[in-house]
């Protein structure tokens, strides 16, 4: 019987030691919190966005970095099979906009439950609060896992101990080390989805203001279009954040990181009327209130939080009756409202971040097995890997289905 053990109590140790236990390995998951899942029980705002309902021909498009990688994985274990594994459990799951697929108790602690009971059931002997200090290797070949003065033999290890977002949850980035002592090359870690520094002062101002129903598009200082995403925004006191704008910064932080150069943020506040359309509606509301200052005059238009904003961006004399603002006045207005401008010029940090971008380069692992291509008997699952995807489930996918095939490869080797 195959010896493996499982570096990790995240999505994909989880998953990958069950997977190693069905096939007939023995298998031990070592986690150095007190208890699994921690950083999982925090995901989708502790509702836990499980995977895509997105057709499988256009699912890889839901990865911004290496998603290719991730054909065979996801053949072995899809986005269907994670929903069908969840509701033989016993949970049932639910699909919301986006295609996002959720538990339909809306909480993150029943999917960790489910996995934690799986293993189990399994057989997997877990051991928490367990601090692993390297691997050893004999001959190009994993012999064990050094633990404080012990050493736990093994014929296969699976390093599933995630990036080094939410440190506070046990991803500190230990497997980084832990891979680069077997021969591995690292891409750099960088935040994947993360909230956005910007340079304008007034959007302090505006800290705590969402905004819903809007298009958001990232542009590169030449005019070159980046990437667009259209939903909910947040303002903070450092920038934006929000679910298209952890979307957008995945694509946004690859220009800041590579080119070092800012990037320009334009809000479409009003993206379902066309510039005509909403031309006319402006006019009706500067006629509506017509004795009113300007700036009184757009209450049916924008949150309240935010028309000071606008009245001072446009330019616009905001004491001036609503009926003196002239055509060009209003021109700059509705350019505005169609096209609100920040710069971005950085990410929030790391620790920050819902997802690690970088990790063990893909190059180096067997996109069949997840077994390193200069280690016989390593395994890698999960974040430690240089894939991330966008929001929407595609993170959790991956860690799931890297996991499962980590383990299932492993206990057959």
């Amino acid at each position: 019987m195959q010896r493996v053990i499982v570096i990790g109590g995240g999505p994909a140790g989880m998953m990958a030691a069950a997977a190693a236990a069905e096939n007939g390995g023995r298998v031990t998951l070592l986690e150095k919190k007190e208890k699994p899942g921690k950083k999982l029980k925090l995901t989708g705002k502790g509702r836990c966005n499980i995977t895509s309902a997105r057709e499988r021909e256009n699912f890889i498009s839901g990865y911004a970095g290496n998603g290719r990688f991730l054909y065979s994985a996801l053949n072995e274990f899809s986005n269907r099979d994670v929903i069908a594994f969840f509701n033989r459990q016993g949970l049932a799951t639910v699909v919301e906009r986006g295609q996002r697929v959720f538990p339909a108790s809306n909480r993150a602690e029943d999917v960790v439950a489910v996995l934690y009971k799986n293993m189990l059931d399994h057989g997997v002997e877990v051991i928490c609060s367990s601090r692993v200090e390297g691997i050893k290797i004999a001959d190009a070949r994993v012999v064990g896992i050094k633990m404080e003065k012990v050493l736990m033999p093994c014929q296969a290890a699976i390093i599933a101990t995630g990036g080094m977002s939410y440190p506070g949850t046990g991803s500190t980035g230990d497997g980084y080390a832990w891979a680069q002592a077997a021969g591995h090359h690292l891409v750099e870690p960088r935040p994947g989805l993360v909230p956005l520094v910007v340079r304008d002062e007034w959007v302090k101002r505006l800290q705590g203001l969402s905004l819903k129903n809007v298009r958001v598009r990232a542009c590169r200082l030449n005019g070159g279009k980046i990437n667009e995403d259209f939903g909910e925004m947040l303002f903070t006191h450092f920038g934006v954040s929000g679910p298209i704008i952890l979307s957008l910064s995945r694509d946004i932080g690859e220009v800041l990181y590579q080119q070092r150069e800012p990037v320009r943020l334009l809000i479409d506040l009003k993206p379902a009327l066309s510039e005509e359309i909403l031309d006319e509606r402006l006019q009706r509301d500067l006629f509506k209130y017509s004795r009113r200052q300007f700036k009184n005059s757009l209450d049916d238009l924008l949150p309240q939080k935010l028309i000071p904003i606008i009245v001072e961006l446009s330019g616009v004399d905001g004491s001036k009756e609503s009926n003196q603002v002239n055509r060009t006045e209003r021109r700059r207005l509705l350019e505005l409202l169609k096209g609100m401008e920040l710069t971005v010029t950085g990410t929030r940090p790391l620790a920050e971040a819902i997802v690690t971008a970088g990790g063990v380069d893909v190059k180096e692992i067997n996109p069949q097995t997840m077994e390193s291509k200069l280690v016989k008997g390593l395994y890698f699952a999960g974040e430690i890997i240089d894939v991330d995807g966008y929001t929407g489930g595609f993170n959790l996918q991956a860690a799931f289905s890297t996991g499962y095939l980590a383990g299932k490869s492993a206990a057959g080797r």
